[in-house]
């Protein structure tokens, strides 16, 4: 009787997988250290220049409400028209990194005087708090290594160790409370499930980031500021073929206004 035929690819196999399982522990490990420690040098290179684009650009008028206006995704943001003519008082957008943890942020909207709320900084903080681990021994390490990194940092994971927080916006009066003219719609109540964004302003009002915006301000909006602003950012408004100016005929559309004449004409079209 013949002997049952030998499996050469079953060695061969088990070994395959055990290359993969050590390439990705390699990636996870030592270029993830690597990327790591890229990224916090970054940081610390582009802060002088951050610093001084910020002194050029605040001597251009409505520089940022013209960034956010060339910024596609943005438009779906400042869908109601209140919105849009309240951001047209924004007159910086600043980024504060965590000292221990750069990865965490607050993003800093200062705004001249307006007739929507009386604070001239409104503030979206992801704050830094570790999740703790199951087990208390296999809690990382704080301590750098050779390379700067610690273990900690190496063990980062933005959907458990960021907790976005919220502010309360003090609103001159309920009409032109935006937050109460276009609330935040969930489905069944559920935090997680929004129907519909309401206002852009909920974003500070709420503690939750649903779609994200944390990276769509930090990695995008206030990294390719004057590229938008020059109208050659990443996700240009009208890249994909659509036109701002289509609906230039329809004087009462929600699109884009007037960005140098938003107080007297079109702050009394506000929230009712």
């Amino acid at each position: 009787m013949m002997p049952p035929p030998a499996k050469p690819n079953a060695s061969a196999d088990d070994m395959e997988d055990e290359l993969i399982e050590e390439l990705d522990e390699f990636d996870k490990t030592v270029m993830g250290r690597v990327r790591l420690a890229r990224d916090y040098l970054a940081y610390t290179k582009l802060q002088p220049f951050y610093e001084e684009r910020r002194a050029v650009v605040s001597k251009i008028p409505k520089f940022w409400p013209h960034v956010l206006e060339n910024h596609g995704p943005m438009e779906m943001e400042l869908q109601h028209r209140d919105d849009i003519v309240a951001m047209s008082y924004l007159t910086d957008l600043w980024i504060v990194r965590d000292a221990k943890e750069p990865r965490a942020f607050t993003a800093e909207f200062y705004f001249s005087e307006n007739p929507y709320f009386s604070d001239s900084v409104l503030k979206k903080e992801f704050k830094y708090v570790p999740s703790p681990p199951e087990d208390a021994a296999d809690v990382p390490s704080s301590e750098p290594g050779e390379d700067g990194i610690s273990d900690a940092q190496l063990a980062f994971d933005w959907d458990t160790d960021i907790k976005p927080q919220a502010i309360k916006i003090k609103w001159k009066s309920d009409a032109k409370n935006l937050t109460k003219q276009h609330p935040r719609k969930n489905e069944d109540d559920d935090e997680e499930d929004v129907l519909d964004p309401g206002s852009f302003f909920n974003w500070f009002e709420h503690a939750d980031d649903p779609k994200d915006l944390a990276s769509t301000f930090e990695e995008d909006i206030f990294a390719h500021a004057i590229q938008y602003f020059l109208g050659k950012g990443p996700n240009q408004r009208g890249e994909d073929g659509s036109d701002e100016d289509d609906d230039d005929e329809d004087e009462d559309d929600e699109g884009s206004i007037d960005l140098e004449e938003p107080v007297k004409k079109k702050a009394k079209h506000s929230a009712t």
